[in-house]
């Protein structure tokens, strides 16, 4: 079978060969299914069904302070440059700022007089 396959994390039969894969498939999408409609009955008190713009906005909270967590543990990976690596590239920024800065000036210079130099010979 060919097409998307969910990347959930209850496919831990995957590499025991296509077979295996495709008979558990099914279950644990159905597994899936099933826990996921348990999450949404406890989210909404499992016996009144909120309107949709409702139950977004009181997942607000939940979603930003999850989001907000996510955020913590991604920059707890990051490596940061020490103050001696900012200094050295920032160095390197600037220098290579005017060096091309002058060799853009030199070249729009160059060309300048080019045009002006054919201007004149097929002007006269």
């Amino acid at each position: 079978m060919w097409g998307f396959e969910s990347l959930l994390p209850c496919h831990s039969l995957r590499w025991a060969g296509p077979d295996a894969a495709a008979t558990n498939r099914d279950a644990n999408m159905a597994e899936a299914v099933k826990v996921r409609n348990e999450e949404d009955k406890g989210r909404n008190g499992g016996s009144v069904a909120l309107p949709g713009a409702v139950t977004g906005v009181m997942a607000y909270p939940r979603r930003f302070r999850q989001f907000l967590h996510e955020v913590k543990v991604e920059l707890s990976h990051v490596t940061w440059p020490t103050p001696t690596d900012v200094k050295a590239t920032t160095v390197v920024v600037i220098v290579t700022v005017f060096f091309f800065g002058f060799f853009l000036f030199v070249v729009d210079r160059g060309v300048s007089s080019a045009v002006e130099w054919l201007f004149n010979i097929f002007k006269s």
